[in-house]
């Protein structure tokens, strides 16, 4: 369903595109080699490139390159063999070579594509306009100090990959969704770590409206360095609204870089966005251009993983399993690998069912993450093997995985200790079964009546007497008979 914001003068839609930072997994900077390790002490990783010392020259680290093309691969993108760095030319106090060694007008990387799961199951591809490679600079400290400001440079000359969007989203929710799908094909990749709160995933939202109808792109305010996927959301509808509210007003939209204020849910004004002559941008004189050999490429493509995508279409094929609990498993790497060593020789659905459910719950509830779960794979296995084979009933097994979940025990060592085995003795069923019904004849004379759903009162008694060890089918079977005759 289109996402339109009603306004007073008529409706409307938003238009957005997106910038993503992403910090190359790499142990050196891009051009020293200098550590990238976070939560290092300040100033602690720093060479003389980083801190812009005359004189001090520039060295492409191939790894940083080889991430990049690998990101683009997995983006589906054209990948272009020879790009060009360039200085873009501003002074921060936390830059200190007074200029940013990023990509202009030759990008490593072309135009490629992000396929967006929507909540119905459906998808929509979204368009990504490039991602070119640039250097990070160092963080300025703001709080340490009542009149002076800190500037740490470990995080200058780090990696980036700045990956642009076309402005095909439509939607609050389609720009947390891509951000989400983006994170994880990263993950899957092993080029970004994707933690938005350490700052490794950085995005830039580019909002404007336009009346529903109209195919023109009005004026974008861009939104800066947003750190998560929900504030990302909150910043583009509190601006999507403000626009409307300055057109309907009879005003004008100001180009303009704008910061998000998450306590108050707002958007304020930064500086007026600047433009690229701006910048002054040209070839770093102290870089050749970057020519890469298709056979790297090539090389690195036959190396790709199996990425969400393609898994989602797998895990469909092979497992019978529904777009969105496909979605929902693939999402991450680690549970995609969970779920199908659960699934290994067993009922997939029930495998889907048992780790989206019961397993999931608990790994919230647990705090743990999925890499250290509160129950192993193995033991989830075993558990619905236990299932199958008739030990347990479903009922029991809920009450045997919370023993797993508070013991660490496997399920047949709990089975044994707390005396859960199901009974299925026909003669230990049945004996339940005939005290219930000599309990309650007028409740027996009403299902003859016809009023058959009390047989499911019934089936509760016999468990209630049994401790819920009974196997319900055994129990359906034997009232139905006896009651209905």
């Amino acid at each position: 369903m289109a996402y339109i914001i009603q306004g007073d003068t008529g409706d409307w839609e938003v238009v957005i595109g997106l910038e993503v930072h992403a910090q190359v997994i790499s142990k050196a900077k891009l051009f020293s080699g200098a550590a990238t390790d976070f939560g290092a002490e300040p100033n602690s990783q720093v060479s003389f490139v980083d801190a812009g010392f005359p004189g001090m020259l520039p060295v492409i680290n191939e790894v940083c390159v080889a991430q990049a093309v690998k990101t683009g691969l997995g983006l589906k993108a054209k990948i272009n063999l020879t790009s060009v760095f360039a200085r873009k030319n501003y002074f921060y106090a936390d830059l200190p070579q007074g200029y940013q060694i990023s990509q202009y007008d030759l990008p490593i990387v072309g135009e490629g594509e992000l396929i967006l799961d929507l909540p119905d199951g459906s998808t929509r591809t979204v368009g990504i306009e490039r991602l070119h490679l640039e250097q990070d600079a160092g963080k300025s400290i703001h709080d340490m100090h009542p009149s002076k400001s800190f500037i740490d440079l470990n995080r200058s000359g780090v990696a980036l990959m700045e990956i642009v969007s076309k402005p095909d989203l439509r939607s609050p929710e389609e720009a947390g969704l891509y951000l989400a799908k983006l994170r994880s094909i990263l993950r899957y990749l092993g080029t970004c770590d994707g933690n938005m709160q350490e700052g490794s995933m950085r995005c830039d939202a580019n909002v404007s409206v336009r009346p529903v109808g109209s195919t023109e792109l009005r004026t974008r305010c861009e939104i800066k360095n947003v750190n998560s996927i929900r504030f990302v959301q909150q910043a583009i509808e509190y601006e999507a609204r403000r626009h409307i509210d300055v057109y309907e007003g009879g005003g004008t939209i100001d180009q303009e870089t704008r910061l998000f204020d998450s306590a108050k849910g707002e958007t304020r004004s930064m500086r007026s966005k600047e433009h690229a002559h701006d910048y002054r941008y040209f070839p770093d004189p102290d870089l050749l251009p970057l020519v890469i050999d298709r056979a790297m490429v090539e090389a690195i493509k036959a190396q790709l993983p199996e990425l969400p995508d393609e898994k989602k279409a797998r895990f469909m094929a092979d497992y019978g399993l529904n777009a969105y609990d496909a979605g929902v498993l693939v999402a991450e790497k680690a549970s995609a690998e969970f779920f199908e060593t659960v699934a290994r020789g067993r009922d997939a659905k029930a495998a889907c069912n048992w780790v989206m459910g019961d397993f999931f719950a608990a790994l919230n509830a647990s705090g743990r993450t999925i890499e250290d779960p509160p129950v192993s794979a193995a033991d989830l296995g075993a558990l619905i093997d236990l299932i199958k084979d008739g030990t347990l009933s479903g009922r029991l097994a809920k009450d045997v995985f919370a023993l797993m979940v508070e013991t660490g025990k496997a399920p047949a060592v709990l089975v044994e200790e707390k005396g859960l085995r199901q009974v299925t003795d026909t003669g230990a069923i049945e004996a339940a079964v005939d005290a219930v019904i000599k309990a309650n004849p007028d409740k027996v004379q009403q299902v003859r009546d016809g009023k058959t759903t009390l047989l499911g009162w019934f089936v509760g008694q016999v468990m209630k007497a049994t401790q819920g060890k009974a196997n319900p089918a055994m129990v359906n079977e034997m009232l139905s008979r006896k009651v209905l005759g």
